[in-house]
């Protein structure tokens, strides 16, 4: 095939499904990820389409969200490796909130096998994957189903959650940058992601390295409210991934990586002081570099995070300055 027919191919494709992955590309016009690639490239300086990290969307980024279909697509194996880690920061007889998402949703899939879990969601697919886990109990909100992500939103849903208090909130987005934080491009499922950020004392972020250094229109999340990420290790050549992954840690998130090789470090589950991770859910954990902000919250509290112990600053940058090596 000409590289006219792929590239006509290519944006016919980003055209009908309003998102596609690179992998997905290459194995309909049969060639290489590489080939893609430089092909996206070239329709991006024509305006034709924008390159995402791992795929390729419609220009326009700001406005437009592409749907589940789309979405449910793209770095499949990233975020099933992002689940099997963010399980194991759930405790036995927990009570948490899970926003909508592809990623949460696979969340959900494994939070099934823990036993006493009380769960709050506004996602229809969340909910499904536990409806038959017969030791976890399940809480949805109300509101209007948005079709595009089987979302419960607007006033009913955030309505639902006032008074509410839970121990972590477990959420996805469009994009994560250390300037804006956690943001997507639809409004209303804005409003209600930040609905259940005030219900949690801790805000978890599930973005896998596609998701880092995008920025989308509406803020959800923070960065200062933000204190935990979960992610994959970005690809080596992958600078915009691993610089943001700094800026991030820079300001106080602590960052686990899925698929790391070596040990852990931090607290929480699968941490010192909690349950040991296993073998095939290694982690890289970059503890957070001294006092942690506050911030008020229900329960007559405030919420603060973990002390850095016996490691300085100079460890933390040492660890996310590994992942731009690799």
């Amino acid at each position: 095939m000409f590289a006219a027919e792929r590239r006509q191919l290519i944006l016919e494709m980003v055209r009908a499904n309003g998102a596609v992955s690179l992998r997905e590309l290459a194995r309909v016009v049969q060639t290489s990820e590489v080939t893609v690639r430089r092909d996206v490239r070239a329709l991006e300086a024509e305006g034709l389409l924008d390159r995402r990290h791992g795929g390729a969307v419609l220009p326009g980024g700001f406005t437009r969200e592409s749907g589940f279909p789309q979405k449910s697509h793209l770095a499949t194996a990233e975020k099933t490796a992002i689940a099997d880690l963010a399980a194991n920061f759930v405790e036995e007889g927990e009570a948490i909130v899970v926003g909508a998402g592809t990623t949460t949703q696979e969340l959900a899939r494994r939070l099934a096998r823990v036993p006493g879990l009380t769960v709050v969601t506004n996602s229809l697919l969340v909910a499904q994957a536990l409806a038959h886990a017969n030791r976890v109990e399940v809480v949805m909100t109300g509101g209007t189903l948005r079709g595009s992500n089987y979302a419960l939103v607007g006033s009913g849903a955030e309505q639902s959650l006032h008074g509410l208090r839970v121990s972590r909130a477990f959420l996805s987005g469009s994009g994560l940058t250390a300037e804006r934080g956690l943001s997507t491009s639809n409004m209303l499922s804005a409003s209600v992601d930040r609905a259940l950020v005030q219900a949690a004392a801790e805000v978890v972020v599930l973005a896998d390295h596609t998701k880092l250094g995008t920025d989308t229109m509406f803020q959800t999340v923070p960065t200062d409210l933000i204190t935990r990420l979960v992610t994959d290790e970005p690809p080596a050549h992958d600078d915009r991934a691993a610089t943001e992954l700094q800026a991030l840690a820079d300001q106080g998130v602590q960052i686990a990586v899925a698929g790391g090789q070596g040990g852990s470090a931090g607290s929480g589950p699968g941490g010192p002081g909690g349950d040991a991770v296993p073998a095939r859910q290694q982690r890289r954990d970059v503890p957070v570099p001294g006092p942690r902000r506050q911030v008020p919250g229900g329960g007559g509290g405030l919420r603060s995070t973990t002390m850095l112990g016996d490691q300085g600053p100079g460890a933390e940058r040492a660890r996310v300055a590994d992942l731009r090596r690799r």
